[in-house]
């Protein structure tokens, strides 16, 4: 008769047979009592089934001197921002510890629809580190923008209890839900009971109580120490955010306490490969939290623990028996220096990598805008006054600012002495040929352009320029790439990164993404621009539900007033 795995579980956990696996001599971090426990660590199979004690195992790892923590909980994320593909992304942010990603693939379903979200609940079941889905709950994000699919509570219901689903993702619509928009109060109501995740900056006093008691559970757009305690109060588990754009570690430091630490998790959001190899992921989150003064057991709790609690994972986030093998093995607990990570029992090496099985791309040439002529960036108006989107570096919220812009021939023209330079969204998805216009300040922009299909959530291209025909190489360019990342200047492309898979996702290895991504910040740099991260700064100008002015191929939107400016 077959051994049955239970029965494996029960015996190597009591020691009475050898473990699959032990890890030996190390320190584990106890993230009840905030202990450090020398100890050995027995693993069967996938599960940890033995600690504070000796074991035996048919394979022994040496982990004398370094610390045992349990992996990390990036609780949420856009794997599409990363530009590589789940495989790649395994391969990643893995090694810096992250065993559980839960992401919404939103980016994708924006173009492709139930195809993308398809493609990511296969692909989740082949990579080393667990990743779960949340469903998609706004595609589109609003009303005033065009997308390649449209999602409703029936496309979604389907999929509620795939056993990869966790529930469902950002409910990026909050007036909508507090407004009581039909479609939204349909998927609202579909959830009851489930996790649903959410998202509402600047959301404040009894508007905040509405959206909280629609059944919305945590959320990631706090932005201040106030916002964020407001919201822990009101029983919403906060999500710390450190991306490439959003970057709000340092004002809810304050927050990670060891009293608050079970209501807090860490994410990242939108992160690209530069910025993990130049810093990190999770890993760098945890560093720069404690070196400004949070204590450690609280930030490795919101790590792993407290983040497994809020979206009811408990088979993770302790180093204790019955729990998945989700071990991140550290020479430096304070510096988080990761030296090996265990995802479900397997090690993350190369050879481990290199003997998954994966699936083929989706969403290929999902670039169909038509051909755009210089003379389309015009802005037409006698009006002087006009808006001009602000960008504040390290935030995705966006200054509503007013400048006197006077015409000239008819146009209102880029004008560099006061970083006021030309924006524009071209509709890609080949629907209805959308194109719209408008001002932003901060860029430095001096010379030429820079376009992406990188463009939230809608992922139009997004174009931001001093001179029309750089602007139109630019985004002509996308077309002819798949979609991506183009630097333009004197009539000639500078720099680009094909993002083939539904113009968000490279088909080439993350250390090629990062190297291309170097060149093309250095592009961006030669052509004036000051933004550390100019890519993803311009894909959410066009975010409409991210205050205060964006733009879409509608044209601006005043995201206080939620409408279209006329």
């Amino acid at each position: 008769m077959t051994r049955s795995p239970l029965s494996a579980r029960i015996a190597q956990g009591r020691g009475i047979e050898p473990a699959d696996l032990v890890l030996r001599g190390g320190r584990v971090l106890d993230l009840i009592t905030g202990d450090m426990v020398p100890t050995d660590v027995a693993i069967c199979g996938d599960t940890i089934v033995g600690v504070y004690g000796e074991y035996e195992g048919r394979e022994v790892i040496d982990v004398s001197g370094q610390i045992l923590v349990p992996g990390f909980i990036d609780t949420h994320l856009h794997i599409e921002s990363s530009l590589v593909t789940p495989f790649e992304f395994d391969r990643c942010v893995g090694p810096h510890g992250v065993t559980t990603a839960i992401c919404d693939p939103h980016e994708i379903a924006n173009v492709c629809g139930l195809t993308g979200i398809h493609y990511f609940l296969e692909a989740s079941a082949l990579t080393l580190m667990d990743i779960r889905v949340q469903l998609s709950s706004c595609v589109p994000s609003t009303h005033m923008e065009t997308t390649g699919a449209r999602l409703l509570a029936a496309d979604l219901i389907p999929l509620m209890d795939h056993p990869r689903v966790i529930g469902l993702a950002e409910f990026m619509n909050y007036p909508g839900v507090l407004h009581q928009d039909p479609g939204c109060m349909e998927k609202l109501e579909a959830f009851a009971g489930r996790h649903v995740d959410g998202h509402a900056p600047l959301l404040r006093g009894n508007d905040l109580n509405g959206y909280i008691a629609a059944g919305i559970r945590t959320e990631h757009e706090a932005t201040t120490y106030e916002e964020g305690l407001e919201k822990l109060r009101k029983g919403m588990r906060v999500l710390i955010r450190e991306g490439s754009v959003s970057k709000d570690l340092h004002a809810l430091v304050g927050l990670l306490t060891e009293r608050h630490a079970p209501y807090l998790c860490l994410c990242t959001d939108d992160r690209n490969p530069l910025d993990i190899g130049e810093h990190g992921h999770l890993d760098y989150m945890i560093r720069t939290a404690i070196a400004l003064g949070a204590p450690p057991l609280a930030v490795y709790r919101a790590a792993s623990l407290s983040a497994a609690e809020a979206f009811g994972l408990k088979d993770r986030g302790l180093i204790a028996p019955g729990k998945r093998a989700d071990i991140a093995v550290l020479d430096d607990l304070t510096a988080c220096r990761v030296a090996r990570v265990f995802a479900g029992g397997v090690e993350m090496t190369e050879a481990n990598f290199a003997g998954r099985k994966t699936i083929p791309p989706v969403a290929r040439h999902s670039v169909k805008a038509s051909k755009v002529e210089p003379h389309h960036f015009r802005t037409a108006g006698n009006a002087v006054q006009t808006p001009v989107i602000g960008i504040v570096p390290g935030k995705i919220l966006t200054p509503h600012l007013t400048f006197d812009i006077a015409p000239t021939d008819g146009d209102k023209r880029p004008d560099v002495t006061r970083d006021l330079v030309k924006i524009g969204v071209i509709e890609r998805h080949g629907v209805n040929g959308n194109r719209a216009t408008g001002f932003v300040q901060g860029f430095g922009l001096q010379r030429g352009a820079i376009a992406s299909t990188v463009c939230h959530d809608h992922h139009n291209i997004a174009v931001v320029g001093v001179d029309y025909d750089d602007m139109a190489l630019a985004a002509n360019r996308l077309r002819e790439i798949e979609g991506g990342f183009v630097v333009a200047q004197g009539g000639r492309v500078l720099a680009e990164l094909a993002l083939p898979v539904a113009g968000l996702m490279s088909l080439k290895s993350f250390e090629e993404v990062r190297a291309d991504l170097e060149t093309l910040r250095a592009a961006a740099k030669s052509l004036g621009v000051v933004l550390e991260e100019p890519f993803l700064q311009l894909a959410f100008l066009c975010l409409p539900v991210i205050p205060h002015l964006k733009i879409t191929d509608y044209g601006m939107v005043d995201v206080d007033r939620f409408e279209v400016m006329g």
